[in-house]
């Protein structure tokens, strides 16, 4: 599987079926009204998690705490080597009374994805304890200390799929 090059970067959000795997993800209709929801119902995600991404390879995500109505995370995916593939910055926010996430992609070298005041947008469809179904992005525990985070993309073509990446928390 081909990781989406910069330019193509907004292709990952897209509203279609994964592959004949069950999906983790949804997607909203158009007329979707956000429900309501508040930063503190995803605190659960506070903390450093590491598992397996892109190609089986490591990759890691991490959550600091609420500071205000924001929730502040990044995430790191590894190359077979070890070495960094793609990184990207998140910001999990309050807005018009439900949540959205935002985030940037960069390359190992810390160019960027998206032009420099772009960025992708992934409003909340569902919260239920323990898990936050965005618009093609799904963040959700898996056991007691396990998260799954789910996100449909499009590769170069036009073959849409749904990238899983699966994570322990780290004590």
């Amino acid at each position: 599987m081909r990781l989406p090059v910069p330019a193509t970067a907004m292709a990952l959000v897209l509203g279609v079926s994964s592959p004949a795997s069950a999906q983790e993800t949804r997607i909203a209709p158009d007329d979707h009204v956000p429900p309501s929801a508040e930063i503190g119902q995803l605190e659960w995600l506070v903390g450093q998690w590491e598992g397996t991404g892109i190609g089986g390879h490591r990759a890691m995500e991490s959550w600091l705490p609420p500071t205000g109505d924001t929730m502040i995370g990044t995430f790191v995916q590894a190359t077979a080597d070890g070495t960094i593939r793609f990184s990207e910055h998140m910001y999990l926010t309050e807005e018009d009374g439900s949540l959205v996430l935002r985030l940037k992609h960069f390359n190992a070298d810390l160019t960027g994805w998206e032009a420099q005041d772009d960025m992708l947008t992934f409003r909340l469809v569902a919260v239920e304890p323990c898990a936050a179904y965005f618009h093609a992005l799904t963040l959700r525990c898996d056991g007691e200390d396990g998260l799954v985070a789910a996100v449909r993309m499009r590769s170069e073509g036009e073959e849409i799929s749904e990238l899983l990446f699966r994570f322990e928390r780290m004590q």
